[in-house]
């Protein structure tokens, strides 16, 4: 698990008190000490008698619950051998127990549950997921069950077949271009046997070597209560807390104590240096350390001197080598820390033509100036300030990645404190610029793991990779243990006798979605504005959204949109890249530029007592962007290296081949990621660019998109000042041409030839009679029946039964206009065929003789309807549905009404939704595969097989 190192709650807006000053470059930022003080997450803790210990944050914004439960077990703890059990367990305990048998997104979907996961990295596994206050029981019910009664279900079948899976899932990371890094990275920087030698995927030989009995006694030893931390965060008190943790979990026996590991942080003996080659689109420079984990007060420094040096979009090596020398087209420096070690990882992606050796040269020029130097004071406050704002947005959920729940988890789990964060805010609060200076020369003056990929065949795949070798690690123990008595600040909770496991309990009286008010108004020049309050948390979203979007990209200029809004992103008129980076990062702004097939957007996520300054700065960048011709020559290389990238990339490939031959002349024929065709990037000028942004981007295409903790009143107002003064265009407003007509497919496989890839990636669509704009709640639920689902049949069937694949899946895609329907599924190079086949089954009986089932419609139904609460827990989630509502010409309530809607749904009408609309009669189906391996098998499917070579 890379944690990353943020600073910070309800800071900036808390102790801020900003008036609106004329100009973004007047604001102000309130000392990081003040930010600290502000910062809070109560919670309550209590133990069992079993040594489960419990935490317990009550948060009322919604009914509902973040259940997260961590496992003090990950990849580090696997013995020769034994690579990848950590994971593999991952996978088996989702697959039943002894009184849950089957699957367990089947309860979890039906009931609703959001940010629904489950992670294995070096240091942990955890599971967790957002349910409804109601279904509380049912959850700790099935997390207490896999943790106590587990491998009555773990059969042979089972095994195998998730073995199969997560083999899959290996050669779907190692598939992607750059997909062998990790391996080089950890082989190299930590010896042989060390516990973060190996990969936490793990070797294909010791995934196939691992038996019944092996994963079974694997299980006992680290799954007990005892070596866990659950934590619930939400609608929860910690009294009705104790009473369900003590009824599921209080017959749980313990089980062994798991044996601390011993992890030294390795020096390299000399400078080490290789080259590898890869299917890429442009050389990788990387230089990488091993450096301490979070048991050494050394990695806060670290991390900020990282986000100094090439994280920060102001950074050193963005300043130096991609916006002065153009040596590079990105870059980034990272501290990927974990709990005993860490790696501290510098890259640099060489720009085409130039001299690798001399971009290399330039990058280390640049390590070794700023380890002498260290950060200047503004650049450490700008660091903090930085993260202090992508806390309190990552805060504003209970559970998930980085919510609440599992932010006491990780605290309590690596550092024995849940509220480890007040203790990393202090430090950084009091950090000096010489600390930083000092941890890096301490930690990266040492010799370097020096990496480079180039452009070219692999000469070696991951089949052989990641396995534990030989050696046996050397070295002190780390002086790194949680406090086992920490967490007891209140009286234990009792065992109680054994709850009644026969069936799952009931799920209670579900509340209903609360969708927020929409509010409207109207500036000064005509712009309508729709906010919805959110006070959770001090933060305010606007989105300036203007009716462009890819499809108004001129079809002999595709990828016109993309290079202005990188170019947009570069400069304003006051201020150049680097100024405008910086002013972004004092502020604690994020502005994002981005673009749908139908619109383009401009939004700042902005701290809401720096709402005014943020606006002024978002405005600046809308509407008075440099264009600057230096600039436009970088982004140019950028956005034809990307292109290039795609090219690269199996799933990216085949986006770009199948999405154009679908759509033909109409404007939604582009390659999705909106990048373009490099020979027009290469062909635009700054005049074309200005002309594009004159003629799309003004007041009458513009709506605005308000969501957060601020006033419709107080906003508008600050709007007034940033867009109402935007004077009208004289010029005709402009209309996109939806009338051309999509070209009759006809069924056949385009394959596209990548040799040596471990698996084909199956890309296959056609465009329906549908617009986004239309009812497509019932086509919806049918393609979540279908395969949209982790639990639709086509994932069910060529994931959970025959293992062929990490996750197949289908939907339909939801732009204004015509919309297309769509299955992705990466699988086994020798499945490919059969593969195909399966899945043209699914759909060709689900759209004759096996329509939806009732149990399908119950599941997909009440899920869908449940989840509501939970989806709209985050601020985020509200501004796109406010804006999906406006765009889409939907009634306010819509959201609201779902839920009844989705309890008045019938098999019925879920199969005449589909049925009207779908069948594999002129689906287009694009592979990217090995082609001496795979033809074969697609010329026993009775479909004409058209052949290209992958594009340079």
């Amino acid at each position: 698990m890379q944690r990353k190192i943020t600073t910070s709650l309800f800071a900036i807006a808390a102790a801020t008190a900003l008036t609106a000053p004329a100009a973004a470059q007047d604001a102000k930022a309130a000392p990081l000490a003040d930010l600290v003080s502000k910062v809070q997450i109560p919670y309550e803790s209590f133990k069992l008698d079993n040594g489960l210990t419990v935490l317990v944050h009550t948060d009322r914004k919604a009914p509902v619950v973040a259940v997260s439960i961590w496992y003090g077990v990950g990849s580090k703890n696997e013995p020769k051998g034994k690579t990848g059990f950590a994971h593999l367990f991952e996978h088996l305990m989702f697959n039943g127990t002894e009184n849950v048998p089957g699957d367990f997104f089947a309860p979890l979907q039906q009931v609703g549950a959001t940010d629904l996961n489950g992670t294995t990295w070096f240091d942990r596994t955890n599971y967790f997921q957002t349910v409804p206050t109601a279904a509380l029981d049912m959850v700790l019910m099935m997390e207490s069950d896999r943790m106590g009664h587990l491998l009555g279900a773990v059969t042979q079948k089972v095994l195998d077949n998730q073995r199969a899976v997560v083999q899959n899932e290996k050669r779907q990371g190692d598939n992607n271009p750059y997909g062998m890094v990790e391996y080089e990275q950890l082989e190299n920087l930590y010896p042989s046997g060390h516990p973060y030698h190996h990969s936490t995927i793990g070797s294909m030989a010791d995934l196939d070597s691992a038996s019944l009995d092996d994963v079974k006694g694997w299980f006992r030893d680290n799954y007990g209560p005892n070596n866990s931390i659950l934590v619930l965060a939400g609608d929860i008190d910690a009294a009705s807390a104790k009473a369900k943790v003590a009824k599921w979990f209080g017959d749980i026996k313990p089980g062994p104590a798991v044996k601390p590991v011993s992890a030294p942080v390795p020096t390299l003996p000399a400078p080490l240096a290789k080259t590898i080659k890869d299917q890429v689109a442009t050389t990788r420079i990387y230089r990488m350390w091993a450096v301490p984990g979070l048991d050494n007060p050394d990695y806060l420094p670290l991390d900020l001197g990282a986000s100094v040096l090439g994280g920060l979009a102001s950074s050193r090596l963005d300043d130096a080598l991609v916006r002065q020398q153009k040596l590079a087209v990105s870059v980034s420096a990272e501290a990927e820390i974990f709990a005993q070690a860490s790696q501290f990882v510098v890259k640099a992606d060489v720009t085409p033509g130039q001299d690798p050796a001399k971009v290399a040269a330039a990058l280390d020029a640049e390590i070794a100036k700023f380890i002498k130097e260290g950060p200047s004071a503004d650049e450490l406050q700008r660091a903090a300030t930085t993260a202090t704002a992508n806390e309190i947005r990552g805060l504003e959920r209970t559970g998930g990645f980085n919510g609440k729940a599992p932010t006491l988890a990780e605290g309590l789990l690596y550092n024995g404190d849940p509220a480890h964060y007040r203790t990393e805010l202090e430090r950084i609060a009091a950090m000096k610029p010489a600390d930083v200076q000092a941890a890096m020369a301490k930690w990266l003056k040492r010799p370097a793991f020096s990496l480079t990929v180039e452009p070219g065949e692999r000469i070696e795949g991951g089949e052989g990779r990641g396995g534990f070798y030989t050696d046996s690690a050397t070295g002190m123990r780390p002086a790194f243990y949680a406090d086992p008595a920490l967490p007891m600040k209140g009286a234990p909770a009792s065992t109680v006798g054994a709850a009644d496991r026969s069936k799952l309990p009931a799920v209670g009286e579900l509340a209903p979605l609360d969708f927020p008010a929409i509010q409207r108004a109207t500036l000064k020049n005509g712009i309508p504005v729709y906010f919805a309050k959110r006070s959770e948390v001090p933060t305010v979203s606007v989105r300036v959204s203007f009716d462009a979007g890819y499809a108004a990209d001129p079809k002999s200029a595709l990828g016109t949109q993309s290079l202005l809004l990188s170019l947009m992103n570069e400069g304003t008129e006051k201020l150049d890249s680097s100024a405008l980076a910086r002013e972004r990062e004092r502020l604690g702004a994020q502005i994002s530029l981005s673009a749908t097939s139908d619109l383009t957007s401009f939004q700042v996520d902005a701290l809401s007592l720096n709402l005014a300054p943020s606006l002024g700065l978002l405005a600046d960048v809308v509407r008075r962007p440099a264009l600057s011709p230096t600039e436009l020559e970088r982004v140019r290389t950028q956005q034809l290296t990307a292109i290039s990238a795609e090219m690269k990339n199996p799933q990216a490939l085949a986006a770009r081949v199948l999405v154009p031959t679908l759509y033909g002349s109409h404007p939604y024929a582009f390659p999705s990621s909106g990048l373009g065709d490099p020979a027009a990037v290469k062909a635009m000028s700054r005049d074309d660019l200005k002309a594009f942004h004159a003629r799309w981007f003004r007041p009458d295409t513009a709506k605005i998109f308000v969501v957060g903790d601020t006033s419709l009143d107080a906003v508008v107002k600050m709007l007034d000042d940033s867009f109402g003064n935007w004077p009208s265009n004289r010029m005709a407003r402009p209309v996109k041409d939806f009338s051309a007509a999509v070209p009759v497919q006809k069924a056949r496989v385009i394959l596209v030839n990548r040799p040596g890839s471990p698996q084909s990636f199956i890309m296959a669509g056609k465009v329906i009679d549908a617009k986004g704009t239309d009812d497509n709640l019932a086509l919806g639920t049918a393609n979540d029946i279908l395969g949209g689902n982790f639990l639709g049949r086509i994932n069910m069937n060529l994931r959970e039964a025959k293992g062929w694949t990490y996750g197949a899946y289908n939907g339909v895609t939801e732009p204004l206009d015509k919309v297309r329907f769509q299955v992705i599924a990466p699988v086994q190079t020798d499945k490919t065929g059969d593969a195909i086949a399966e899945i043209k089954r699914e759909i060709d009986e689900f759209d004759t003789t096996k329509g939806v089932t009732p149990e399908e419609l119950d599941w997909s139904t009440k899920g869908s309807a449940r989840e509501l609460p939970g989806a709209f827990e985050s601020g985020a989630a509200v501004l796109e549905g406010v804006a999906k509502i406006v765009n889409y010409q939907r009634p306010d309530d819509f959201y609201e009404t779902l839920s009844a809607r989705y309890g008045k749904m019938t098999a019925a009408e879920a199969d005449k939704a589909f049925r009207s609309k779908i069948n594999t009669d002129g689906m287009v189906w694009v592979v990217i595969g090995d082609a001496a391996k795979v033809k074969p098998q697609l010329e026993k499917l009775g479909l004409p097989v058209e052949e290209m070579a992958a594009p340079e």
